[in-house]
């Protein structure tokens, strides 16, 4: 669509929906007429499976043990609605940095000359958001994406993950590393969850993106090897992720949040754990509203 490439890269801990999320956003986005790449670059490989009939693809890494003369139809496959899929892998389990295959990847596919050769609008990678150091630091230190957007739940492990990735926005933020783009709210089903991350990013400053309910048709439609956009088109839940990714593809403006210091964060849980608390116990009144 554009001449210009949009990159951007979505963290998330582990087990939030962060790849989920990224399939699903991708399909989107290509449905929309956007030219896609998605990049997996979690040591697990398993980003792209959903956009390729729950297939899996062989890794960068592994190709590059495998061969010598690499060529772009080595690494990059093609996936739902014509989706470009790569996987940079990792190293054997035990064995080496987990995130070098980023760095690997990005350095191949540059070589290769893949993102001009392609003609590619918008490139997105998917990160392990646990740690953000070493490669998977990559797309936020040397600023190969623009904005990063990351994926949390309202459970604490999630939210400490997210202020982490703050933390090192925060950090690169000077020496033209990526900014943030904003919180994509996943598994928000009832008003206090919403509550939670709606105050998380008060006090963070940054925004919510969109929330995205916890869905069966998320789960049968993972069950066949698809995204929800691919096996249930006409769905609600396909309507949320068109919207998502319309907002991802339109924006311009990231910032540099404001994480909060582990103590701080550590109160701020703590309060919000006692109005939970709270309200529980105003359920369980005769006349109490229910959650």
């Amino acid at each position: 669509m554009s001449t210009r490439i949009k990159q951007i890269a979505i963290y998330g801990k582990g087990g939030i929906g962060k790849s989920t999320t990224t399939s699903n956003i991708s399909a989107a986005l290509s449905v929309a007429g956007y030219n896609v790449m998605q990049i997996g670059c979690d040591p697990k490989s398993d980003s792209t499976n959903t956009l390729r009939g729950g297939h899996y693809i062989p890794t960068v890494l592994d190709t590059m043990r495998d061969k010598h003369d690499i060529v772009l139809d080595d690494v990059v496959f093609k996936g739902f609605n014509g989706i470009y899929c790569v996987e940079a892998g990792g190293p054997a389990p035990g064995v080496g940095c987990a995130g070098r295959g980023i760095i690997t990847a990005v350095e191949l596919l540059k070589q290769l000359h893949v993102f001009e050769e392609l003609k590619l609008d918008i490139v997105i990678y998917d990160v392990l958001g646990d740690v953000v150091c070493g490669g998977f630091a990559m797309p936020i230190r040397e600023g190969i994406a623009e904005h990063v957007f990351t994926v949390s739940s309202a459970d604490f492990m999630a939210l400490y993950a997210a202020n982490n990735l703050f933390k090192g926005i925060q950090k690169y933020s000077n020496a033209g590393g990526a900014l943030l783009g904003g919180v994509i709210a996943n598994s928000v089903n009832t008003t206090y969850a919403r509550n939670i991350i709606d105050d998380f990013v008060a006090h963070t400053k940054t925004q919510v993106v969109e929330y995205v309910p916890r869905s069966m048709t998320v789960t049968q439609s993972e069950l066949q090897g698809k995204t929800t956009l691919e096996a249930a088109p006409d769905s609600a839940q396909a309507a949320i992720y068109k919207n998502l990714a319309r907002k991802i593809a339109e924006h311009t403006q990231s910032t540099v949040p404001a994480p909060l210091d582990t103590q701080a964060l550590r109160v701020w849980a703590a309060t919000r754990a006692e109005q939970i608390l709270r309200i529980e116990a105003e359920a369980l009144q005769p006349n109490g509203a229910h959650i």
